[in-house]
């Protein structure tokens, strides 16, 4: 017994100070890695830029060294921010040093609005007469969709090319809450506010299918024609190749019909680069990174300028979740001190949201009518600003969003669990005593009664007008001419368009032109905003989301998605404005 504490309290010690060396080690890293991270690179001639894009895409990245040594030790790819991308693709374009583009971006984790950001970028940087070049083991159809751009696009021999066309898929809850004993109570306004239905039904509804029939095609059609022009195709050739899954015919077929220019090793693509840019065989091919090329000044001619415009970045749910979206009263704060700032004389509000609570996208949709009455406010739509997001937009002087954004969705609704089943076949029972009549409302562990029913529905009722009500003041139009497209109806960027809930197509960049004009400036200088927060600060924030997620995902595998749906339900308020559960477009 003696020897069993003598080698508990020694594993014990050697333990404590294992953690003090590691912990010594950590800080004298993160402190050489934050010195580091504010160096500025050097390039030389002949240099390529490369744009490895196999990870997550975001609206906004900030450069962090720490984050690239976080993602070296689980393996997974750096988020990489299309804010990044886009200002690295124009300087690259006017940077003597940088010969042309390679893209590695097979597998690629982004939307369509935001691949659609990207590729339009590079059709820019193309005018400059410098080469863009692809090449994949695998392309998915969205990474093939970016590639298409380029002067050639190179799969490997043995890989494999996906193009068949788009799949929007729901996930339904109902079944697996009945054998548990949970109903959910559903309080909504709206005929097409399908978010509710993954708790109510088995499928789809009719006017569920049909709404999402109409944007799939919309988004479908822009992608077919932005493939077609870029390879010299037509949009019916495009189709039809997709109903062949070229991705399990011979590799012959992508070659004669146009997909690709050719099937080559990697080696053989840096070969063929180098005789390109004039590099000897023999001698290395110079290429820098996205992450390291940010830290590249390249003169734009400018001295300090004092005049600002502000990006104010929103994105994720709206209030719902502890860790990471948006969250009402840090934005709201943010756009306050934006509009009160003399320096920052317009706005550009990117939203890539699909909305959530209904009382967060009030509070933000406030300070950002404030905001809009004394600097011109440009709302630049992502992936997604439905909803809430649509909410949060709708008071700014212009929206501009991308074909294949997905807005609209006005409506809102509320779920309140009912585990009355649950609780008898666990044998739990509940018993109390009240002074009025409301005083044990909202119960979960009841149905609610009839006058509690008619109290809710009339609240949202009340909430959806206020809703319509702040669209058209903000689209200067009637409630009724809102309500007619509203009902919790998601549209395609191009069907918003026609029905007035967006006034151009484009990206941030077209977002900032337009603020340029409105704000009548000649000359001025970006701010991102909210301020990016201590690089130390945001490792151990990530740190602590992906080892929940890690866990998650190692009990789970890919159903883990279904926790995180109902874990935003749990902790989001329970009036919610936000578009349907767990829609994949593939």
């Amino acid at each position: 017994m003696v020897k069993f504490f003598k080698y508990l309290l020694a594993t014990f010690a050697g333990g404590i100070v294992a953690a003090l060396v590691l912990l010594v080690l950590l800080i004298g890293m993160f402190s050489a890695m934050a010195a580091l991270g504010d160096k500025e690179t050097k390039i030389s001639e002949n240099t390529i830029l490369l744009l490895d894009l196999n990870g997550p895409v975001v609206d906004r990245v900030i450069d962090d060294p720490l984050a690239d040594a976080f993602s070296s030790i689980t393996g997974d790819p750096s988020p990489e921010g299309l804010n990044r991308l886009l200002k690295n693709i124009e300087k690259a374009k006017r940077d003597e040093n940088i010969s042309g583009i390679v893209l590695e971006s097979g597998m690629m984790m982004a939307g369509y609005a935001t691949i659609e950001e990207i590729r339009n970028a590079l059709i820019d940087f193309k005018t400059s007469g410098k080469f863009i070049y692809s090449f994949a083991p695998i392309y998915t159809q969205k990474a093939y969709y970016l590639a298409s751009v380029a002067d050639k696009v190179y799969l490997n021999p043995s890989g494999m090319l996906e193009l068949k066309g788009m799949y929007a898929e729901r996930t339904f809850f109902k079944k697996a809450l009945e054998k548990i004993g949970v109903e959910v109570q559903v309080f909504k306004h709206g005929k097409f506010k399908s978010a509710v239905e993954p708790f109510l039904l088995e499928e789809m509804s009719e006017p569920s299918k049909l709404q999402t029939k109409v944007y799939l095609n919309s988004m479908w059609d822009h992608v077919k024609a932005g493939i077609a022009e870029a390879r010299g195709l037509t949009p019916e050739k495009v189709s039809e190749l997709a109903d062949g899954m070229p991705m399990f015919n011979s590799d012959e077929l992508l070659i004669e019909s146009g997909l690709i220019d050719g099937l080559k090793y990697k080696d053989e693509v840096i070969n063929e680069l180098k005789k390109l840019v004039g590099v000897d065989e023999g001698d290395d091919l110079e290429a820098v990174k996205s992450s390291k090329y940010a830290k590249v000044y390249v003169s734009n001619g400018k001295g300090f300028i004092r005049e600002k415009i502000a990006v104010i970045y929103a994105e994720g749910d709206i209030d719902g979740t502890s860790s990471d979206g948006i969250k009402s009263d840090k934005l709201s704060k943010t756009i306050r001190k934006a509009r009160r700032d003399s320096s920052i004389k317009a706005i550009v509000f990117r939203v890539n949201s699909p909305g959530g609570s209904a009382l967060g996208s009030e509070i933000i949709w406030r300070e950002v009518e404030l905001a809009q009455k004394v600097k011109p406010v440009i709302v630049s739509m992502g992936n997604y600003a439905a909803s809430g997001g649509y909410y949060i937009s709708c008071a700014a002087d212009k929206i501009v969003a991308n074909p294949t954004t997905l807005t609209g969705s006005i409506g809102i609704f509320g779920m309140i669990p009912n585990a009355e089943g649950l609780t008898k076949k666990l044998g739990v029972s509940f018993d109390g005593v009240k002074t009025n009549e409301f005083a044990d409302m909202p119960s979960i562990t009841r149905p609610f009664r009839k006058e509690e029913r008619e109290l809710l529905q009339a609240y949202i009722v009340k909430g959806y007008d206020t809703f319509i009500g702040r669209c058209a003041d903000g689209r200067e139009t009637t409630k009724e001419a809102i309500d007619e497209i509203g009902q919790g109806r998601v549209w395609s960027g191009v069907n918003a368009i026609d029905i007035n809930l967006v006034d151009e197509i484009g990206g941030l960049n077209k977002a900032i032109e337009l603020a340029k004009e409105a704000a009548e400036l000649d000359e001025y200088r970006m701010v991102e905003l909210p301020k990016a927060i201590d690089p130390i600060e945001q490792f151990m924030k990530e740190l602590s989301g992906e080892a929940r997620m890690f866990v998650g995902k190692s009990l789970m595998g890919e159903e883990y998605k279904y926790i995180q749906t109902l874990e935003n339900l749990k902790n989001g308020y329970q009036i919610q404005a936000r578009i349907p559960y767990n829609l994949e477009i593939k």
